[in-house]
C-alpha cells in the first residue's frame, strides 16, 4: 500500500523560489515529488531537473510529474554529485535549487526499509539500496563502543550514547543484532526509566544517528552546497529545508561565508548608504517555519525550518 507523504513547508519553498516561467530548476530531493509537482506546474517553456537515488521514488514520482507536462528530467543519483548531474544534461546555471532534507514518509512507513523503530524489521536505513553496501546492522555489528558512541552523540545529540554503545556491544557477544526492534529494546535498557515515559520515543536519536552515517547525509550535503552556489545564475535561489540542528549549522556556516563581510558594521554607522560587493543575499534572516494549521495537520513537520539565499552577483564562488 502506497503511503501518504505531505510535503513539509511547500507552500513557502515554492514562493520564496519565485519561479519564473521560462527558467531551469532543481530539485535535489524529488522523494514523493511534492515539491517537484508544484514547481513544475509554475513552468512553461522553463524546465525542472529532479534528483533522486532510490529507484521507488523515481518511479512513484515520474508517474506524477508526468500527468502536469514533459518539461522535467528526472536524475538518478546522490545530490552530492549535483554538478556533474546536471554537466552531463548541458546544465552550467540554473535559476533556482531546492533541497528538502527530510525523510520520506514512506521510507519511514515501509517496514521493509529497515528505517523506522515503529515496525520489527531487519535493519537497513540505507536510501539507495543498490550502490549503498554497508548498512545499519553491518554498523551495530562491527563498529566499536567508542565508534557507536561518537556516531549516537555526534549526529544524534544522544545524551546516554556511552551505555547505549555499552549495552550494544555487550548484546552481539551472545547474539547478533538484525532487527529494529532488537536495537529498540537494547536502547530502552539503556536508558532511566524517567526518560522512557517522554513524549519523544528513545530510539528517535539513535536511529536518526545512524540513518545519518549509513547515508553519509552530512558530507554529501556540505558538498553538494557549495556546488549548488556555485551553478546557481544571477537572481537565482537557494532553498534548504532543514530538521535538526546538524542541517543548520552546514547551512548557516556556508550562508555566513558567502555573505559576511567585515567592514559591514562600519559602513552601517555612516550617514551614507555604502552598497557592499556582495555576490550573496540572505533571503531568510530568520529560518521560516510551519505554520500552526500545517503543525496540526503534519506532525513530522515539526522540526522543519526553511533557509534560502538569493544570488545577486555576478562572479563565480
Amino acid at each position: 500500500m502506497e503511503n501518504k507523504h505531505i510535503s513539509v513547508l511547500l507552500k513557502e519553498s515554492i514562493k520564496i523560489l519565485n519561479i519564473q516561467e521560462n527558467g531551469t530548476y532543481v530539485d535535489c530531493t524529488l522523494g514523493r515529488g511534492g515539491h517537484s509537482t508544484e514547481i513544475l506546474k509554475c513552468l512553461k517553456k522553463g524546465h525542472l531537473y529532479s534528483i533522486d537515488q532510490d529507484d521507488e521514488a523515481i518511479k512513484y514520482s515520474k508517474n506524477m510529474l508526468e500527468l502536469i507536462s514533459s518539461n522535467f528530467t528526472i536524475l538518478k543519483g546522490n545530490f552530492i554529485n549535483i554538478k556533474s548531474l546536471l554537466y552531463l544534461e548541458g546544465i552550467t546555471k540554473v535559476n533556482g535549487i531546492l533541497y528538502d532534507l527530510g525523510v520520506s514518509s514512506p521510507h519511514l512507513d515501509d517496514a521493509e526499509r529497515g528505517f523506522s523503530y515503529r515496525f520489527d524489521s531487519e535493519l537497513d536505513m540505507r536510501m539507495d539500496n543498490i550502490n549503498t553496501k554497508i548498512t545499519a546492522k553491518d554498523l551495530v555489528n562491527s563498529l566499536s563502543e567508542s565508534e557507536l558512541s561518537r556516531i549516537f552523540f555526534k549526529y544524534g545529540d544522544e545524551k546516554f550514547a556511552n551505555k547505549i554503545a555499552k549495552n550494544i556491544c555487550l548484546y552481539r557477544e551472545k547474539k547478533e543484532i538484525k532487527t529494529t526492534f532488537q536495537l529498540v529494546e537494547i536502547i530502552k535498557s539503556s536508558i532511566p526509566q524517567k526518560f522512557l515515559k517522554q513524549k519523544k520515543h528513545p530510539a528517535k536519536k539513535t536511529f536518526q544517528a545512524l540513518r545519518i552515517q549509513v547515508n553519509n547525509e552530512i558530507e554529501c550535503l556540505e558538498k553538494s552546497l557549495y556546488q549548488a552556489v556555485d551553478i546557481l545564475d544571477k537572481n537565482a535561489v537557494l532553498a534548504i529545508i532543514t530538521f535538526h540542528s546538524l542541517e543548520e549549522k552546514i547551512v548557516k556556516e556556508i550562508f555566513h561565508k558567502l555573505t559576511f563581510n567585515k567592514d559591514e558594521k562600519f559602513y552601517n554607522k555612516l550617514p551614507i548608504n555604502i552598497k557592499l560587493n556582495k555576490n550573496f543575499e540572505v533571503l531568510t534572516k530568520r529560518p521560516i517555519k510551519p505554520s500552526l494549521s500545517e503543525l496540526e495537520f503534519n506532525n513530522r513537520s515539526h522540526s522543519a525550518k526553511l533557509w534560502a539565499i538569493k544570488k545577486v552577483g555576478d562572479e563565480n564562488v
